[in-house]
């Protein structure tokens, strides 16, 4: 996919001829007044959307540019902020190492390929924030194609999968097979594809499962064009994606990262404070449905936002590791030197939020701007009768992720209604619970009251 690169000026200085390169290879650069010109880039991953608040929202609502120009007012500098779009985070990684991207938001598998090639070429980097986690690993994804004859992970053997190898979801699916008792290596045929086109080899009947991060299961599923056939919150295991920069340029301009940090803080602060507002923003800017966008990064939404680095999820990056090795990405990774908790707790000296909540169910209605959560699933189903419904979203009975409803498996368990992602999932809990069934969507909508 092709990197897009947009510059943002501050101030109007920037209009002016400048001799600039990407990171500190600006430093010293000046204008016709003299003043010393700071070009700070950032990669990021627009339809990555649990990085938005690095990237796609920050972007957006300029708050990382605006804490530039006060600090400028304060130290003479003129900064100026470059945007570089790609589709996954090896290319950022690439970039950084060559020096020439300071700040990069990815989730946590190409977090720890970029430590480790940071080392290995000498251009060290560290994890300083995070923006988007789930702590059981539902930010990834397994899905076939609507009518697909396959029913669990233990239907793959034998078959095609494609994935992006390196990233969190090639992470979940290593683990989901073995845990189903499957051979990663023997049992299935894996294409290391990117995700469009993974999406478009599935859509082809070239390949029978994708196994992608955020948000492709769930456009895809949105759009009618694949079947969730495994829940990556069943390996209760964390996922999440962070910042990271490069730490040359962190010692040598820590007050350019503390604005970042700062800006990234307040782009939290707005997500969490209006989540539709942001969903909207972030459809307009990457082309995704909001609808999507909300799945993950609503009121409920799969994603938990906050900058902090819990301690959960470092232990979650260190169990990572092996995964990593034993695909032979890294050969190691020291996550302790590569964690770096000093600069957050400098710029956003504020207490950490508090961790996410179980998901209740939720409804969006046309031309509304706020959604409204119920209580349990079967009082959403009640309000659905007639409504006019932009989305609807139901828990996983089992692993609480988040799913559109009219997507997921409902059950009809006596007087009570539960929901889950995948086929499989509902069938283990009709055959534990006698008297339960599988029920069509529009059945459940019908027989409630």
């Amino acid at each position: 996919m092709r990197s897009r690169r947009l510059a943002l000026a501050l101030p109007l200085a920037l209009f002016l001829p400048l001799v600039t390169a990407c990171g500190d290879a600006a430093d010293g650069a000046s204008g016709p007044s003299g003043a010393k010109t700071v070009t700070v880039t950032v990669g990021y991953q627009s339809k990555t959307i649990n990085t938005v608040t690095a990237g796609t929202l920050l972007r957006s609502l300029g708050y990382f540019e605006q804490e530039l120009a006060a600090a400028g007012k304060k130290d003479g500098l003129t900064y100026r902020v470059v945007w570089q779009d790609y589709a996954t985070g090896a290319p950022i990684t690439a970039q950084m190492t060559a020096g020439k991207i300071d700040i990069g938001s990815m989730g946590d598998f190409p977090l720890l390929i970029n430590a480790a090639r940071g080392k290995q070429l000498k251009e060290p980097t560290r994890l300083v924030a995070v923006t988007g986690y789930n702590l059981r690993g539902g930010l990834n994804t397994v899905v076939t194609a609507p009518g697909s004859p396959l029913r669990s992970l233990a239907d793959l053997k034998g078959r095609k999968v494609s994935t992006s190898v390196g990233s969190a979801a090639d992470g979940t699916l290593v683990r989901a097979l073995r845990r189903a008792g499957l051979d990663p290596a023997k049992d299935i045929s894996k294409l290391n594809q990117q995700p469009s086109v993974g999406a478009s080899a599935l859509a082809a009947g070239s390949v029978d499962a994708l196994s992608q991060f955020v948000a492709w299961p769930g456009l895809l599923a949105f759009q009618g064009r694949a079947t969730a056939l495994y829940d990556g919150a069943e390996l209760n295991l964390p996922t999440f994606h962070g910042v990271t920069v490069r730490e040359e340029f962190a010692e040598r301009r820590p007050g350019v990262l503390d604005a970042f940090l700062r800006a990234q803080r307040r782009a939290t602060d707005e997500l969490r404070a209006r989540p539709v507002a942001a969903a909207e923003s972030v459809a307009k800017e990457t082309g995704l449905p909001a609808e999507v966008v909300y799945l993950y990064n609503g009121a409920q939404g799969i994603a938990t936002f906050d900058p902090a680095l819990r301690p959960e999820l470092i232990a979650a990056l260190k169990e990572d590791v092996p995964v990593l090795k034993e695909a032979g990405l890294v050969k190691d990774v020291d996550v302790d030197a590569f964690v770096d908790t000093a600069p957050l707790r400098r710029a956003v000296p504020a207490p950490a939020y508090p961790k996410a909540t179980a998901a209740k169910p939720e409804l969006w209605l046309r031309g509304q701007e706020s959604t409204r959560s119920f209580d349990s699933p079967g009082a959403l189903l009640r309000a659905l009768k007639g409504a006019d419904v932009r989305a609807a979203y139901v828990p996983d009975a089992v692993t609480g992720t988040l799913w559109f409803a009219d997507r997921a498996v409902w059950v009809a368990d006596g007087g009570e209604w539960r929901a889950f992602v995948t086929r499989a999932a509902a069938e283990r809990y009709v055959s534990g619970h006698a008297g339960s069934r599988v029920v069509a969507y529009a059945d459940a909508v019908r027989l409630a009251s």
